[in-house]
């Protein structure tokens, strides 16, 4: 097995793109195919344009939790949403998503930690949450026994995982049943504007009217939204992950320390990552937007490493254009898909830990690694709001890596937002206004 973005794929969803619709989606990561999903089910027409191909950045590299445990408060009830609809979806597709409720513990090595999962429990659990705080003796049931320097955690037993790269695809393919059009290697050069109000977009193959426009471009959001006059501070980190060889089965729950995130797969092996780790290239919007990740940046409670200059074609690369015209080829058609090339420290090192914790699992092989570039907004939570500049534009970008397990209920919210109806769940943290209100911006937990 190798990750299936590395090489190239064929297209695979190739709808006929629509005059018109009720409803254009920029992005076929799992925010913009669970919109697709429940536009197409509340009888409007949809379609998803996607540059590259469905779920191939962030939506199928990241870990496959499924989760409400760590959650920044404001996402708690959407994390529970989202869970019943995995669930449901899940049912439907006959079990193809993966989902599989096993667990989340986080991994505590000194008091100060212990006392962090406490704080957000007793937040937690008037929202329904049931988390469990560990120690010793029932941290080593949970982990089967695993040796490390662990003297308690935090475990949600209902938190659950699938397989990102699995799961996406197969929305997409729901999306497509319930009447939604998806269209692979069509990118999106821009919005038609028609009386200073979006009416549309504009792709490589011809314009597409539309009442509404979701943006959800993942780590492309910013630099679209600024060909527009738009500005978000947004950047992005490379977050590298593994795939394991099968092994002895000696982890059945998705666990994480400070170094290392683990979780068992369906096929014997286990997806591990170095936690809280990213690493940081440096371009324009880095330097235009330093100053605002300063504050969390010295807090000391993220792992981000600089590193050089933003590779060509990335979104912040130095030579990336800013501006282009409608009928001129576009930034997002020079890099169909942003693939970075994983860390071979970082692959070494979260083996050799998963190694000391199990040892008796024998040498760990690599199967398949990969890495992601994860769109992250200051304040560790993302934009889910109307875009008062262009009327009739939503953005949902700055998933700060937590975008899949949420997607379907941010999904399900944003069908509704372009309706007009109301989200069921109070967004006010998401505003876009915050960044530019003279808002203190209020950091998410680094759980």
């Amino acid at each position: 097995m190798t990750f299936p973005f590395h090489g190239g794929k064929p297209a695979t969803f190739i709808d006929e793109l629509p005059q018109s619709v009720d409803l254009a989606i920029i992005g076929g990561g799992v925010l913009g195919i669970s919109t697709a999903l429940y536009t197409a089910r509340a009888g409007l027409s949809v379609v998803v344009l996607e540059k590259g191909r469905v779920a191939a950045e962030q939506s199928g590299r990241n870990w496959g939790w499924i989760r409400v445990q760590g959650r920044d408060e404001a996402e708690i009830p959407i994390a529970l949403e989202s869970q019943g609809l995995w669930q449901t979806l899940n049912a439907e597709a006959q079990g193809r998503l993966g989902v599989q409720q096993v667990g989340v513990t986080y991994l505590g090595k000194t008091p100060k930690d212990m006392a962090g999962f406490e704080q957000w429990a007793q937040m937690a659990r008037p929202y329904g949450v049931a988390p469990e705080l560990l120690h010793r003796t029932r941290l080593a049931e949970v982990l089967s026994h695993a040796n490390g320097p662990w003297i308690g955690g935090l475990h949600t037993a209902t938190d659950m995982k699938a397989e990102p790269w699995v799961a996406v695809p197969e929305l997409a393919r729901m999306a497509q049943a319930s009447g939604a059009r998806i269209a692979e290697d069509c990118a999106v050069r821009g919005l038609y504007l028609e009386a200073g109000r979006v009416a549309g977009v504009v792709t490589e193959a011809g314009r597409v009217k539309a009442d509404r426009v979701v943006l959800a471009g993942g780590s492309w959001s910013s630099l679209f939204l600024r060909r527009h006059g738009v500005s978000i501070p947004q950047l992005s980190v490379r977050s590298t992950v593994m795939a394991t060889q099968p092994l002895p089965e000696v982890l059945g729950t998705a666990a994480v320390d400070d170094k290392l995130a683990m979780r068992p797969r369906a096929d014997g092996g286990y997806t591990l990552a170095p936690a809280a780790f990213g690493e940081l290239f440096t371009g324009p919007d880095l330097l235009r937007n330093l100053h605002r990740y300063l504050p969390l940046a010295l807090s000391g409670e993220f792992d981000v490493y600089p590193r050089g200059l933003a590779p060509k074609g990335y979104p912040d690369a130095w030579s990336t254009a800013r501006k282009w015209a409608d009928d001129a080829r576009s930034p997002f058609e020079n890099l169909r898909i942003l693939d970075p090339t994983p860390s071979a420290r970082k692959i070494a090192e979260i083996k050799r830990r998963f190694t000391d914790a199990y040892p008796q699992i024998g040498e760990v092989k690599t199967r398949a690694a990969w890495a992601g570039m994860i769109d992250v907004l200051p304040d560790v939570v993302p934009v889910v709001d109307h875009v008062a500049q262009l009327p009739g534009l939503i953005v949902a970008t700055g998933m700060c890596g937590h975008g899949f397990g949420i997607g379907p209920a941010f999904g399900r919210i944003l069908a509704d937002m372009a309706q007009d109806n109301a989200p069921g769940h109070d967004l006010d943290r998401f505003a876009m206004k915050r960044f530019t209100d003279g808002t203190r911006l209020r950091p998410g937990p680094n759980l």
